[in-house]
């Protein structure tokens, strides 16, 4: 199983004509039975498809509450890793043996909890391992 971060999710409601090959891969990845995410990326999700102003590099047309909630509903079809005590904890120390973000090893983390020894995402370095949890970007190929 694959573990799909929030930019996932983010490109394929994109409506940027600029990204409509990434859009069409993230697409393609959440047709697929053999992803999971987590909590966290849902919240993230959520937060990123609400927003006034969005980062430069995911131009979304603004969701209201109730489509951003319906999408993440949506989501829900996949696995989905709770954010507990274990997983928070492994992440600190995750972040802490490999010098990254906190919300990234969290990811890495939920990944792990859920069985996944694949994170998509583009957040990370793509081919890192992280302790038998590798990265891909699925849009770097």
């Amino acid at each position: 199983m694959r573990f799909v971060d929030t930019n996932v999710l983010l490109y394929a409601i994109s409506v940027d004509s600029g990204e409509q090959s990434k859009a069409a891969r993230a697409n393609e990845i959440l047709s697929s039975r053999d992803v999971g995410l987590s909590v966290q990326v849902l919240q993230e999700f959520y937060v990123q498809a609400t927003r006034d102003t969005r980062p430069k590099q995911l131009r979304l047309k603004q969701l209201t509450h109730e489509q951003a909630v319906a999408l993440a509903e949506s989501f829900r079809r996949f696995p989905v890793q709770e954010t507990t005590n274990g997983v928070m904890l492994a992440a600190m120390a995750t972040r802490q043996r490999f010098g990254i973000a906190y919300w990234d090893a969290a990811v890495i983390e939920a990944a792990r909890a859920l069985g996944c020894e694949v994170v998509l995402t583009e957040d990370l370095n793509d081919g890192q391992d992280y302790a038998g949890v590798r990265v891909e970007n699925p849009f770097a190929r």
